[in-house]
């Protein structure tokens, strides 16, 4: 009998599920790739690509994870036909998840090592040149580089050894709640800014002609792959949180609901962004 533990709420587990996708993906690279690839439409395309791929492949993922109630390989050991070799597939998984994890300790500590010089005055009085080689100058130091990053891993150490419910749940509703509100207050400032209009024009208005420049295959294949990326399809991450997802979640109103939040910051980031890009003066691509 499998006695594998189970979320004690549907919201802890739509906001630890959230959590895996939102990040990186939507508050950093999903504003840059629009802006790279014309704006409006790209998100046109971006959702038509959740709508139709990114919901039904999460589903499946959640599917696989629930029905299973084990890890990525065993999972698809347990569910796998005689004979076949689909377990195979959850290796390459826990490869992705491990690279996946160097990529986003790096940019962890980056934004760590950002907050620290934020509280200890680096960026107060420098002008906007001197800003880029505070960066540079980081990314030249290792010991800098190598304190960060691991007080961001041992930081995730800490919370998943405090347990599903004490640790990943209980903490992940606070955290998650306070990214929310902070990126709708960052929305609502962003919009008011004094020459932001035209950056909400190039994020919500589509023109084709940007997009035929960039190559409408370029935008949808970007479009598809930033779909992809951002809801952490095809690394076993979402069928690790289907196998403690309860019997009396659904899985596609789950899978509906997770995509929601994750594009719900992802259009709040863009609306951080491009209105602060051209009232500054900062070339949104």
């Amino acid at each position: 009998m499998n006695n594998r533990d189970s979320f004690k709420s549907r919201l802890g587990f739509l906001l630890v599920s959230a959590g895996c996708a939102i990040g990186i993906g939507n508050v950093w690279k999903f504003p840059y790739i629009t802006g790279e690839y014309g704006g409006a439409v790209f998100v046109l395309f971006y959702l038509a690509f959740l709508l139709l791929m990114g919901i039904p492949v999460m589903t499946m993922e959640l599917a696989v994870g629930r029905a299973s109630r084990k890890s990525a390989v065993l999972g698809y050991k347990a569910l796998e036909p005689a004979g076949s070799k689909w377990h195979i597939h959850g290796w390459f998984c826990i490869l992705g998840c491990y690279l996946l994890m160097m990529y986003y300790t790096t940019v962890s500590g980056w934004m760590l090592a950002y907050f620290w010089k934020f509280l200890n005055g680096t960026f107060a009085g420098i002008g906007q040149d001197a800003i880029p080689k505070v960066f540079g100058a980081m990314l030249g130091n290792p010991l800098e580089m190598g304190i960060f990053m691991a007080i961001t891993v041992f930081g995730g150490f800490a919370v998943c050894g405090l347990g599903l419910h004490n640790g990943v749940e209980r903490i992940t509703k606070w955290m998650m709640s306070c990214l929310l509100i902070l990126i709708v207050v960052l929305a609502i400032h962003s919009v008011s800014l004094d020459g932001g209009g035209p950056g909400l024009a190039f994020y919500l208005l589509p023109d084709w002609n940007r997009a035929v420049e960039a190559g409408l295959g370029n935008v949808a294949s970007a479009a598809m792959n930033q779909a992809f990326f951002t809801l952490s399809l095809g690394i076993a991450a979402l069928e690790i949180f289907g196998s403690y997802m309860a019997d009396d979640f659904t899985l596609t109103g789950e899978a509906v609901r997770i995509t929601a939040l994750d594009t719900f910051v992802a259009l709040l980031s863009g609306l951080i962004i491009f209105p602060t890009c051209f009232a500054y003066n900062v070339h949104p691509d």
